[in-house]
């Protein structure tokens, strides 16, 4: 009499290791629809939920993710960068995988500093968020195809970077502050914000505040 045959064995989805997963984003419906995505492919488990940096330092240590989905703008408290670079420190293994829709040059570069191991776009299609987390749970960097683009050609033609300070001068400039009102605003005197403006019209090329602003926006200095 025939035998019957073995029953087929577990597939390679369900044996694989799951990638542990929480999420961080400030918006309840972004992570009820990030949630709803996960579940939809095998091997991506999302273990806990957290509104702000401070909930994801204390859901990270207590779940230890493999990977946090990491929002750059967490509303009040420590923002994305700040949240990313205490994970890193305190909670060893975990990685960190940005996932936002600012794409500036001065973001990118902080997350990266910050210790995230990739950074992703909101705008990416499911399955490259799915592989970025996989990739990310291994070490390896993830990075949107867009934010790819733009660091290599950073690589091929760098320029000076602008300090922290300058930045933010740069996005008064962009919302037409004077330099009292720069000055007021930054608790800076009128003559300092003339020596960074100085600098910051060297190192972008340009000679005029209107310049300047061009410039940081088209390369995405400033949001």
């Amino acid at each position: 009499m025939p035998t019957a045959p073995n029953p087929p064995g577990p597939s390679d989805e369900t044996t694989a290791p799951q990638v542990r997963v929480l999420l961080c984003d400030d918006h309840t419906v972004v992570r009820a629809g990030l949630r709803a995505l996960l579940a939809s492919t095998p091997g991506i488990d999302v273990v806990g939920e957290a509104a702000t940096g401070d909930e994801a330092l204390a859901a990270a240590a207590k779940l230890r993710p493999d990977v946090v989905l990491m929002d750059l703008h967490l509303g009040a408290g420590m923002d994305g960068i700040e949240a990313t670079r205490r994970l890193v420190a305190e909670v060893p293994g975990t990685r960190v995988l940005v996932l936002t829709t600012y794409d500036t040059d001065a973001d990118i570069t902080r997350a990266v500093e910050a210790g995230a191991t990739g950074y992703l776009l909101k705008a990416e299609r499911p399955d490259e968020l799915f592989a970025a987390i996989r990739a990310a749970a291994e070490g390896r960097a993830a990075l949107s195809a867009p934010i790819a683009d733009r660091v290599l050609e950073r690589m091929r033609s760098p320029r000076a970077a602008l300090t922290d300070r300058e930045r933010d001068i740069l996005g008064q400039l962009a919302h037409g502050l004077g330099n009292r009102e720069i000055a007021r605003a930054l608790f800076i005197s009128e003559a300092t914000v003339k020596t960074h403006l100085v600098r910051i019209y060297a190192k972008l090329g340009v000679d005029t505040r209107s310049g300047a602003v061009a410039v940081a926006k088209e390369q995405r200095l400033i949001p």
